[in-house]
């Protein structure tokens, strides 16, 4: 079995949410391989002490880098909390992330009930 290659992203007001959903589905996401924005990465690493390989931040580029990552087949979930009532500067790369997850039949969760449903998907690749 290969295991799952998941990149997780969140905006500024959605990173409280977003540790809080890794910690809650800790047990899944250890077994995943993760990859994340850098300072969505490096907040979940400190906090929750697990292995994130670390893009650059997103208005830096990273949510770019994931894009290349899923054009390239090496993701197979995507995890972006977004905050849909504020304007992001990256505007443009968000947008390219989520076309290129609909270009490659990625699944994507931009809010914790979709995140909720998409876990419970892992989870079952996991054990099967």
């Amino acid at each position: 079995m290969r295991i799952p290659h998941v990149a997780l992203i969140a905006h500024d007001k959605k990173k409280i949410d977003m540790i809080m959903f890794v910690k809650e589905n800790i047990g899944v996401l250890s077994k995943c391989e993760l990859y994340a924005t850098h300072t969505t990465g490096s907040i979940i690493e400190d906090k929750l002490k697990l292995n994130i390989n670390k893009m650059l931040s997103g208005p830096m580029g990273g949510d770019l880098q994931i894009g290349a990552m899923i054009a390239s087949s090496k993701i197979d979930y995507v995890f972006f909390l977004r905050d849909p009532l504020t304007a992001q500067p990256h505007e443009p790369d968000v947008s390219a992330l989520l076309r290129v997850c609909d270009v490659h039949n990625i699944p994507l969760a931009t809010n914790i009930a979709s995140a909720e449903a998409m876990i419970k998907e892992i989870a079952m690749e996991i054990e099967n």
